[in-house]
């Protein structure tokens, strides 16, 4: 890390440190809030932020069923966080793992990868699932860490707890962030400003706040993939949203050098103006893209159910149809250990539904399996 990118306006201090080869200096970055003042200029982009919101929210917040639409969503952020650490899977084999997981043998395991995409989706239902638990804290941080490194390659750097060793981001060092014995007390002021009284806008905090994470960087390895989950936490609970219905890391994906750029230039320069500009118009793309998804994921769901209409067996039919939307690939032996029906039967079921155009065969996994082609291009095709 070169100490002389950090001018007078840094967001902390550097501190010296000789743990890392090659680095004099770490970054400690100052408790929040910032030393910032609003600016005016970024009022209209504010509200168009809260206004593209809103409408997605309002799509799913009076629906019977919410995980209809939620798990694609989920299931997207997974590919695309993951993918902006370097983890690259085809979402139709994603899709088979995450139906029959395993852990990986070895570090070398094409497993690893899919165990991590497969990991990062347990974590934000992890989150659903236990929300009357644990507040947003260090304590559900460490947990959603445990989750998302459980069993992958980076499981050796402890998971769900904090480092006890200086890391770094990039090789050579890009940013050094602070030192062992700094990290309690910047983790203490981080937690004590999850629970305080705050001063902007609750979408505005939550980026403020995955800034802080991320400088802190608190973790061995997953240090991204935990800040980008943390992100979408507390956008739905600030933002008092039905739903996590928003995730970021699409964008944040498309426009990963200047989501890195951005971040280190708070450090360097104070700059939170262009941060917080950048990240506002992301909440107006994301929203905005995951609203056309929703809404045809919606017109989907309608259009099968009406194609069941006409076929023997509907409503067990029905049931596999709203089954693909929270994993869209189905296996026969699933199908029969999940509805207590014979193989032959399960097997004719999915051969009804692929005739009425809804699946499509998967060839070469070994076991009778489909897919449903339209679910995935809605999911994971950009520009929809």
């Amino acid at each position: 890390m070169d100490p002389s990118k950090f001018t007078a306006q840094k967001t902390g201090q550097l501190v010296p440190t000789s743990t890392v080869p090659g680095v004099t200096h770490a970054f400690v970055p100052a408790p929040l809030p910032p030393d910032w003042q609003w600016p005016q200029s970024l009022w209209p982009l504010l509200l168009q932020a809260h206004r593209e919101l809103a409408a997605l929210d309002g799509i799913g917040r009076y629906l019977p069923n919410p995980q209809l639409l939620l798990s694609p969503l989920q299931n997207r952020e997974a590919q695309r966080s993951s993918s902006l650490e370097g983890t690259v899977t085809d979402p139709q084999q994603q899709a088979l793992f995450d139906v029959d997981p395993r852990y990986p043998r070895s570090k070398e395991d094409p497993a690893n990868a899919h165990r991590e995409v497969f990991n990062y989706g347990r974590a934000l239902r992890h989150r659903l699932e236990n929300q009357e638990q644990l507040p947003l804290s260090l304590r559900l941080i460490r947990a959603l860490h445990g989750v998302l490194m459980d069993g992958v390659r980076g499981a050796d750097q402890n998971p769900g707890h904090f480092r006890r060793v200086q890391n770094q981001a990039g090789r050579p060092a890009r940013y050094v962030p602070p030192p062992v014995n700094e990290l309690p007390a910047c983790l203490d002021a981080f937690e004590k400003y999850l629970h305080s009284e705050h001063e902007f806008d609750p979408l505005v905090e939550a980026f403020l706040v995955h800034y802080q994470f991320e400088a802190i960087h608190p973790f061995g390895d997953g240090n991204g993939r935990v800040g980008r989950l943390l992100l979408a936490l507390t956008i739905a609970e600030w933002c008092e949203l039905s739903n996590q219905w928003l995730y970021m890391s699409a964008y944040f994906d498309k426009n990963k050098d200047s989501y890195i750029d951005l971040m280190f230039r708070v450090s360097t320069h104070g700059d939170w103006q262009s941060w917080i500009e950048f990240c506002l118009r992301g909440v107006i793309e994301q929203a905005s893209d995951t609203k056309r998804r929703c809404q045809r994921l919606q017109d989907l769901n309608r259009e099968f159910h009406e194609k069941l209409k006409a076929i023997r067996g509907s409503v067990r039919l029905s049931a596999i149809v709203d089954e693909l939307f929270e994993t869209p690939v189905a296996i026969v032996t699933h199908v029969r250990r999940k509805h207590g029906v014979t193989y032959p039967t399960a097997r004719s079921d999915l051969q009804k539904l692929e005739s009425a155009g809804l699946l499509k065969k998967l060839e070469g996994v070994g076991q009778i399996a489909y897919y449903c082609p339209p679910i995935y291009d809605i999911t994971f095709e950009d520009g929809v």
